[in-house]
């Protein structure tokens, strides 16, 4: 054991010993050791911030994305195959509530739906109109597939969809353009020239963020079959909630066998109705950020080859600066591994310290983007795989770049060392 301890040992201090000497020479000469390493620098400073920056824009955009429509959301809609353009128009493929009845029964990976429709209509309260206010038509399961709860009053209810009842909710812009009573529950509005009562008011859901950057309007949700009495030609969709965001590949397969089936379509024919999973969309963005990654990281790739470029440079330098005390330290018994071992520990150690540079520019780096006003992520963690990345790359640098000088050091001829001028 003691055998193996020794040679082990006098390796390691080897190592420690260069290394301190690595340091001393870099030292030494800060300000060529720091130009040196300015590829280094850039090209870490550079990891740190793209990686941070790509990391923390991703989750943001999800956490938009989630937040806006939900990581679990579905929808489905009558479609004429471009086959049957011509043939077919739309009253024959749009989807009925006949058919949300059969996915909410029949779909085990659908939790919750309702059909939508929509229209721009006039609303008046008193003296003051909104002129192509939104107005939609919705089940009362719309509460928990959009997750909007009411702040004041009720939700709407069955008995409301059932009856065609002339009942509103109403979002928190509507009051103030409107100019209603800060409880205006119990009131009523003129909506497309029929009189609704107020029976609850909804959380305004801002437009904001990177979805549209619009200010909020006033939006009105009433009874479906309502809307459809007032308005039977209306475009009719469903929104759904799948049971979970990973449930996207069975919830469309459920739907599209229920509504072929429903449909009578056969093996041949086309589907009359599209769908759309959110889970398509992200992963279309995750896709797009890898590419976007890929790209930074072949820029960033270039300046450190650029830096490593440097690194081979000055160790060839110093190579030839410290031939003689190449030449010395042979003739008293160096073994050339272990001169190749000292040079190329120095150059590890020289881009190594411009790598902790580097971090620490990017760092400040990300930390003064994330300060500016207009900038929307107000948290931009910088990941540890990031400064692992960095590191790594330091030190790969130092050693792709650091073992031809090193090489050249440990062929030397002590003799014609020694003679060196």
């Amino acid at each position: 054991m003691s055998v193996i301890i020794a040679p082990v040992a006098w390796v390691v201090r080897l190592v420690w010993q260069t290394v301190f000497l690595a340091l001393g020479q870099v030292w030494a000469n800060k300000v060529r050791a720091v130009l040196t390493a300015l590829g280094i620098i850039i090209g870490v400073a550079s990891v740190i911030a793209v990686i941070s920056f790509l990391d923390a824009g991703r989750k943001w955009i999800l956490s938009e994305l989630d937040s806006a429509v939900g990581s679990r959301t579905m929808w489905v809609w009558g479609q004429v195959p471009d086959s049957q353009e011509g043939v077919m128009n739309w009253s024959d493929v749009r989807v009925t509530t006949h058919e949300a009845v059969l996915l909410l029964e029949k779909a085990p990976s659908i939790e919750s739906l309702t059909p939508l429709c929509q229209r721009g209509w006039q609303v008046g309260y008193g003296r003051e109109t909104v002129r192509g206010a939104s107005v939609w038509g919705v089940w009362p399961s719309w509460h928990e597939v959009e997750s909007r709860q009411v702040t004041l009053g009720r939700p709407l209810t069955d008995i409301d969809n059932a009856e065609r009842r002339p009942v509103c909710l109403i979002n928190e812009q509507a009051i103030t353009e409107l100019k209603l009573d800060i409880d205006p529950v119990g009131d009523y509005l003129v909506l497309n020239g029929r009189r609704f009562l107020i029976v609850g008011v909804l959380e305004t859901k801002s437009g904001g963020g990177i979805f549209g950057g619009s200010q909020p309007r006033t939006e009105l949700y009433i009874p479906f079959n309502t809307h459809k009495m007032m308005d039977p030609y209306s475009g009719t969709w469903f929104q759904a909630n799948m049971i979970n965001a990973n449930a996207a590949d069975d919830a469309k397969a459920e739907v599209r066998f229920i509504l072929r089936k429903n449909r009578g379509l056969s093996g041949d024919d086309e589907d009359t109705f599209g769908m759309d999973v959110i889970q398509n969309a992200i992963q279309m963005f995750n896709n797009f950020a890898f590419v976007v990654m890929v790209g930074a990281g072949v820029v960033v790739g270039i300046s450190l080859f650029v830096g490593g470029i440097g690194i081979m440079n000055i160790m060839l330098v110093s190579v030839s600066e410290r031939t003689r005390e190449i030449g010395l330290r042979k003739s008293l018994g160096a073994q050339p591994p272990v001169v190749l071992l000292q040079f190329l520990v120095e150059a590890v150690v020289l881009c190594l310290v411009g790598g902790l540079i580097g971090l620490g520019v990017g760092f400040a780096l990300t930390r003064v983007v994330m300060l500016m006003q207009d900038f929307p992520i107000k948290d931009v963690p910088v990941p540890g795989y990031a400064i692992l990345i960095g590191l790594g790359f330091s030190a790969s640098v130092g050693i792709v770049f650091g073992i031809l000088p090193a090489i050249k050091a440990a062929m030397l001829n002590p003799i014609d060392a020694l003679r060196h001028e």
